[in-house]
């Protein structure tokens, strides 16, 4: 963890016990590792093709065991790398809510669940939990039924020292009311924007009872759905919250020294909503590849968010100037020097 920004870095020298809080970029899913005292915690996987990457970003960060392993519900971009991390990892707890999808994704988690003589535990609102010098309480789900899947994601808030991070899953509006209703913490420093930043979430209501200084929000770049939605993107402004985004950013890390919270980047400045599903035609097929392209021909690489693009790509009008750059390197070379394909661009 390098680059700690702003006057709070130098509050990282007032303890030994750090906390580091990474959101992982995923594209259009969610993963967390959380870390306190040499213990770990992760809070979903990414999608079914994530899995392999969110175990390598674990394995560089030295990670060996995992404490606790949430997936907080049981939709693919969530849950669909799980079966990997599950398998490659000793998991001293597994949580997910008592509800279940009939859906191949949620049955190789369960099958490896069963492979590796795990039982999944069901937290309760309420319980408490120790990682390291840290500990978090379960804010979500209540005991009720919902008629979302999202709406049985679990939630927690971290609690490091001074400092508090909240953590929803795709928790909708029903599931927020509930968490109100009880009348539990729920304010953070750091809100992690529910269901990666859609109008279904994130209520005003909901937003000034967590009272964050920071919100991070984990979305795939120009994804289908239009995440995060102007609506949430609006509030957040207006309410005066310093944002960070996985999609225009990468991966994001937070380092709490338990009473003051030091980022490995800036704030994102530029308050863009996603594009409402429509306006761009998902419906089109990939760029085909050019013999050019297929032998290292010209590719975009945004140097902020790692990724690399076609020239035709639509994301290449919207980069700014300072993170564009043009290669005739291979896509093999690339990757080795960190960057991944644009999932909307690159059909590999």
């Amino acid at each position: 963890m390098t680059g700690l920004q702003g006057a709070e870095a130098a509050g990282t020298e007032s303890s030994n016990s750090l906390l580091e809080v990474h959101y992982i970029d995923v594209g259009q899913g969610d993963a967390t590792l959380i870390k306190s005292d040499g213990h770990a915690m992760l809070i979903d996987a990414g999608n079914n093709n994530k899995g392999t990457a969110v175990q390598s970003y674990l394995q560089k960060q030295g990670i060996k065991k995992l404490d606790y392993v949430i997936g907080t519900h049981p939709d693919a971009d969530h849950i669909g790398g799980l079966d990997v991390i599950i398998y490659k990892f000793d998991c001293t707890t597994v949580m997910m809510p008592d509800y279940s999808k009939d859906t191949k994704t949620y049955e190789e988690v369960v099958d490896t669940l069963k492979a590796k003589n795990y039982k999944a535990l069901h937290p309760k609102t309420g319980d408490t939990y120790q990682l390291g010098d840290a500990s978090f309480t379960v804010t979500a789900p209540s005991e009720r039924k919902y008629d979302s899947a999202n709406d049985y994601s679990i939630a927690i808030r971290l609690e490091h020292g001074d400092n508090h991070f909240l953590f929803v899953g795709d928790a909708e509006e029903e599931s927020e009311q509930e968490m109100l209703k009880t009348k539990q913490k729920l304010s953070a420093d750091v809100y992690k924007v529910s269901h990666h930043g859609s109008r279904s979430g994130t209520t005003e209501g909901f937003l000034k009872a967590v009272n964050p200084q920071y919100a991070v929000i984990s979305c795939g770049e120009d994804n289908s759905y239009g995440h995060p939605h102007a609506e949430v993107m609006n509030l957040l402004r207006t309410e005066g919250i310093k944002v960070f985004r996985t999609d225009e950013q990468g991966t994001i890390v937070a380092v709490s020294d338990g009473k003051k919270i030091t980022w490995n980047m800036s704030p994102d400045e530029s308050w863009r909503a996603g594009e409402p599903k429509g306006t761009r035609s998902d419906a089109e097929p990939a760029v085909k590849n050019t013999k050019e392209e297929k032998n290292g021909g010209s590719y975009i690489l945004n140097t902020n968010t790692k990724k690399v693009h076609r020239p035709s790509c639509s994301s290449v009008k919207k980069m700014a100037d300072k993170n564009k750059k043009k290669t005739k390197k291979s896509l093999k070379e690339l990757e080795k020097e960190g960057y991944t394909p644009c999932q909307n661009c690159m059909d590999k």
